[in-house]
């Protein structure tokens, strides 16, 4: 999903398409017929916009002046299940959560999958801005209560029952120790080490050498919630209009998780972390804490405490994006760079402060 305040290039599609098109145009193209054909929609702009993690992303503006959001799948191979993704945004949507609406294609289907592009179409969330980057003041209370309704919402999702499991298990410390143990394999096999591969390679062993603390800390978690989840509620997914929530996009399929995880997942945010001190931060996070209880008064205390533990752990157990430059060196940017900093450095800050921190928001629970 993007924000109005993005400006990349616009392509008219009007314009006369010349010989030799890029490949960028010729997806535009075929944009816009998958629109005329499958939705009935006669585009007048369309705008390349961030990708996602599996999808091209453009702005559409249809010559009614109206705005959509298109998502362009760049395999049909798992199609089905980006239908229960689809699937679980409309379910939320009924219930009241805060999300966008799918526009369904002239066969009523929430994906268009029979044309020459896989795609799928969104109303557009104007005038807005994602929470990456941090929350600040407000935002903390009324990220809170839209995620509380969110998870209240899909605790009833057919797809899986409400269970209690060991905390302890919300991260594979083994399977991390052998990830971390081949990355500085990696990294001590390649020819030549940037400065950034070089910081990567001693945040790797840094973190290997305290697997052991982690460990430690999972094994004293009780007993937390496991339901279905959003899947990934990052910054990026959470759409703040002012102070208030407009959206949370982009769902994963329905599957069961921790719910003290997908707290952390947004309420830990490296950046939001680092960018106050210690003590603000946890304002900030108790408020946000408070809030998700007032919003889904089912929720236990420990699951909320236990987010702190839950979201510092899954942090250090974490290769990404220490991994990037051996696994994934196109995609490393001044941006991955520094957030693969800052998310390390939050982790290990996290670590060091925990115990007090849990016994100052349990203390503001009770």
């Amino acid at each position: 999903m993007s924000t109005a305040s993005q400006q990349p290039a616009s392509k008219p599609v009007a314009a006369p398409s010349p010989p030799g098109r890029t490949a960028e145009e010729e997806q535009i193209v075929a944009v816009a017929a998958t629109l005329v054909l499958a939705y009935g929609l006669h585009p007048a702009d369309i705008t390349r916009i961030p990708e996602g993690t599996a999808t091209d992303n453009y702005a559409v503006v249809d010559q009614a002046g109206r705005r959509h959001f298109a998502k362009v799948y760049r395999t049909r191979e798992h199609l089905d299940l980006e239908r229960t993704s689809v699937e679980l945004s409309e379910y939320c949507a009924d219930g009241g959560v805060a999300t966008t609406r799918a526009t369904r294609t002239r066969e009523h289907e929430l994906i268009e999958t029979q044309g020459r592009l896989p795609m799928s179409l969104w109303s557009y969330v104007p005038h807005t801005e994602t929470a990456e980057g941090g929350l600040t003041g407000a935002r903390w209370a009324t990220a809170g209560t839209a995620m509380g309704r969110l998870h209240s919402r899909l605790a009833a999702h057919p797809a899986a029952a409400l269970t209690l499991e060991p905390g302890a298990a919300v991260c594979d410390v083994a399977a991390s120790r052998d990830r971390f143990e081949h990355l500085i394999h990696a990294y001590q096999h390649m020819p030549r080490l940037g400065e950034f591969e070089t910081w990567a390679l001693q945040a790797a062993r840094e973190r290997q050498a305290i697997l052991g603390d982690v460990e430690r800390a999972l094994v004293l978690l009780p007993q937390l919630t496991v339901q279905v989840l959003h899947g990934d509620t990052a910054g990026p997914n959470v759409l703040f209009k002012d102070s208030e929530v407009a959206a949370i996009v982009d769902f994963r399929p329905p599957a069961p998780g921790y719910l003290a995880w997908e707290i952390a997942r947004l309420g830990c945010d490296p950046k939001s972390v680092l960018d106050n001190s210690a003590e603000s931060w946890l304002t900030g996070y108790t408020d946000l804490t408070l809030a998700y209880r007032d919003a889904n008064p089912k929720v236990s205390v420990d699951d909320l405490v236990s987010s702190l533990r839950v979201g510092c752990a899954a942090m250090l157990c974490s290769a990404f994006p220490l991994s990037v430059p051996v696994e994934r060196p196109h995609i490393v940017d001044a941006a991955m760079e520094a957030y693969g900093r800052v998310r390390h450095e939050a982790a290990l800050m996290l670590l060091d402060r925990l115990p007090a921190m849990e016994d100052a928001l349990r203390d503001a629970l009770r």
